[in-house]
């Protein structure tokens, strides 16, 4: 049973579960703004926008923390803010420049990968990396965790109405724009979290998955957030167990494992589950047919004093 706690004797391996643990409960909670709002787009949008301002971070500021955050921030809220803009400027709508916009931010960012003097795999932030995690990234991800919770927290009311009828918020005193605002603003600082633990292509994963599962298992808003939160905590640690104990790529067992407890949710959550709804759809079935054939010789022997009656 040795190999079962081998991890914990590692210090990278302690500090990654740290972090697994901050990114997995911070993206797990917001998460359920994002399918609440229907911004699965905007999010896979946002966090290939990620890899050109880490891209102008590394070219002007090396590999210091500080300018791989601010250049992937930049990036990230100048796709959000230029999709917001064309679409109210043109008759394309917002999912249409989204979309060309972060491939072409992306692809810049692929190029830009290219020219930077220190090197630096183009995997690592393609796929994340959770076990190279310095001791600034760990305090990076720790504040930005200490300031979306408490913050999304405190504003869940507004939050909820602004998400379900935006007019409605908007005649209660909610600021509407600013708050859509500030919620894409925690989105990317969430995903630069993130970024260091499954990359820009898995980052939508571990954004949705726990949020999306709880979803299947209830109606529970309060539920929705933070058991999206400990969910995306757990999943995060224990894809990064098992990484270890089978020598595979940490960011995708992380989504792995995550997947596999949406995939359980989808078929066997006991309100929404398919099995639920197989059974449902089948015990009617059985009802139906159980009275029709009870009301059948009923039927047959009124039609048949009918006929007598006819014949008198």
């Amino acid at each position: 049973m040795g190999w079962l706690f081998e991890p914990f004797h590692h210090e990278f391996m302690r500090r990654g579960l740290l972090a697994g643990a901050l990114i997995g409960f911070t993206s797990g909670f917001l998460g359920a703004f994002v399918v609440l709002r229907r911004l699965a787009l905007m999010a896979d949008s946002l966090s290939h926008s990620l890899l050109p301002g880490l891209a102008m971070g590394m070219l002007l500021f090396g590999l210091a923390p500080a300018g791989l955050f601010f250049g992937a921030l930049v990036a990230a809220l100048f796709v959000a803010l230029g999709a917001q803009l064309i679409a109210r400027n043109s008759r394309l709508k917002e999912d249409t420049a989204l979309g060309i916009l972060y491939t072409v931010a992306f692809s810049a960012g692929v190029i830009l990968i290219s020219f930077v003097k220190v090197r630096v795999s183009l995997m690592h932030y393609m796929f994340g990396n959770i076990l190279g995690l310095s001791d600034a990234d760990l305090w990076t991800v720790w504040g930005i965790s200490l300031v979306i919770i408490p913050l999304l927290a405190a504003l869940q009311r507004p939050l909820l109405v602004t998400l379900f009828d935006p007019a409605v918020a908007a005649s209660q005193g909610v600021r509407v724009t600013a708050l859509n605002l500030l919620l894409m603003i925690c989105l990317v600082l969430t995903m630069i979290a993130s970024l260091q633990a499954v990359g820009v292509i898995l980052l939508l994963g571990l954004l949705i998955a726990p949020a999306a599962t709880v979803y299947l298992l209830g109606d529970s808003y309060s539920a929705m957030l933070w058991g999206g939160g400990f969910l995306g905590a757990f999943g995060s640690c224990a894809g990064l167990l098992i990484s270890y104990w089978l020598n595979l790529p940490s960011g995708a067992c992380i989504v792995l494992v995550l997947g596999a407890i949406f995939f359980a949710a989808y078929v066997f959550s006991p309100r929404y589950g398919l099995v639920r709804r197989w059974v449902k759809a089948r015990h009617f079935h059985e009802e139906s047919l159980a009275r029709w054939e009870g009301d059948a010789p009923h039927d047959h022997g009124h039609d048949h004093d009918h006929r007598d009656a006819g014949e008198k």
